[in-house]
């Protein structure tokens, strides 16, 4: 038996422990959670710190790992576009999976026991099944052309096979709704609802907006440009768009698992629309992406005002100079400094766990699950973050 106290032990199934104790089995299964003193005689290990179950990044691409450091910042998503345009294969193969090997490694010891991560290929796959972070991967398809959706879509279900045949839970998933037809949209829902998990990218920025609701925006002038089709005009959100696609598939209401990535430009309209059609929504946080990109944040007040389940991911090094579950924390502490420690961790672990379908083992500190263990150092004594707090996996 291993066991581990901690200054504060936060279990992200109840309040905090102060002077808190996890007791786990060689398996590494939590047996006990208690605030009780050692028993005498009895070993156990003291972090002078926060201790938490390991953490669940709940959006990630890291197949775009070699891309790190190569981006400008802050030129809006019509120029975020045109750079993964440009840059996507500038290193050989052989570059690619040495860094994505690297940032792996980097999240397990950082403390992410477990990740929704976005696939366009099979790059990743060996990584993924030899690796004991945990992912669901989704594979993500683009196409603005609707004569294309057939072709995508059995080069996807291909996919899909050969990641199921590495031992990698996975199926298809939409981008957005400017980078799919509607037709596309709907075919891949489709067949990634099968699975019980859809990963969609919503609301991302003011120009996706702009260009479902009025057609207008610097998005829309370059799609128009390169000859691209665009989305039909609705004069509704991008959001209420992409739930009027889903239920041509199947009546409302929606009980798969469905994951709204960034929500930048979420409003209360859309929020209501999604209540009503999607009863197990999680609405992904990846600020640090936002705000490399849009140099904006979500409306975290807005989502916290509607009770929804937030959770929190990294995106990629295109769009981010890390991939760290803490410093994505410590940007939505800094720029939003009423939300509780406590409600963060939450977010970051079994919040993300139930979005991809592992707490039933990970995402807590409760008898029976095996979600590891993290420390996170340089708290201040008001549970806050600090410019100086890092996250360390110990178990």
């Amino acid at each position: 038996m291993k066991k581990i106290r901690a200054k504060y032990l936060f279990t992200c199934e109840g309040s905090p422990i102060r002077n808190g104790y996890v007791a786990f089995d060689d398996d590494l299964r939590v047996i006990s959670v208690s605030d009780s003193g050692p028993v005498e005689g009895e070993k156990e290990i003291y972090y002078d710190g926060i201790l938490c179950p390991g953490f669940t990044n709940a959006h990630c691409h890291l197949e775009l790992s070699h891309e790190k450091g190569l981006f400008r910042q802050a030129t809006g998503m019509d120029g975020f576009i045109r750079q993964i345009n440009e840059l996507r294969e500038v290193v050989g193969a052989d570059e690619r999976l040495a860094a994505m090997k690297r940032e792996m490694s980097s999240l397990w010891e950082q403390g992410v026991g477990a990740m929704g991560d976005i696939s366009n290929c099979d790059e990743s796959f060996a990584l993924k099944a030899a690796s004991p972070l945990y992912t669901r991967t989704f594979l993500e398809v683009f196409g603005t052309e609707p004569k294309d959706a057939d072709g995508i879509m059995r080069d996807v279900i291909g996919l899909m096979e050969k990641a199921v045949s590495f031992g990698i839970d996975a199926a298809p998933t939409p981008h957005s709704p400017y980078t799919s037809s509607a037709l596309l949209i709907r075919k891949v829902s489709e067949e990634g609802l099968r699975s019980g998990y859809l990963s969609y990218h919503s609301q991302e920025s003011r120009e996706e907006e702009d260009m479902i609701r009025t057609g207008t925006g610097p998005l829309a002038e370059d799609y128009r440009n390169r000859g691209l089709s665009t989305p039909p005009v609705t004069g509704e959100s991008a959001l209420i768009y992409f739930l009027d696609i889903l239920q041509k598939i199947h009546p409302a209401p929606f009980r798969e698992h469905i994951l709204l990535v960034h929500d930048v430009v979420a409003d209360q309209e859309s929020i209501d629309a999604a209540k009503e059609v999607l009863k197990n929504v999680f609405w992904v946080l990846c600020p640090l992406s936002n705000w490399f990109i849009h140099r904006v944040m979500p409306p975290v007040g807005l989502l916290r005002a509607n009770g929804l389940t937030l959770c929190i991911g990294t995106d990629s090094l295109c769009s981010n100079t890390v991939l760290s579950m803490i410093d994505e924390m410590k940007c939505i502490s800094g720029h939003f400094p009423e939300v509780p420690l406590e409600e963060i961790l939450v977010w970051a672990t079994i919040n993300g766990a139930r979005a991809i379908g592992v707490d039933n083992r990970m995402g807590s500190f409760k008898p029976g699950k095996q979600p590891g263990a993290v420390f996170i150092s340089n708290v201040g004594d008001d549970f806050r973050l600090t410019g100086g707090s890092e996250s360390e996996r110990i178990l």
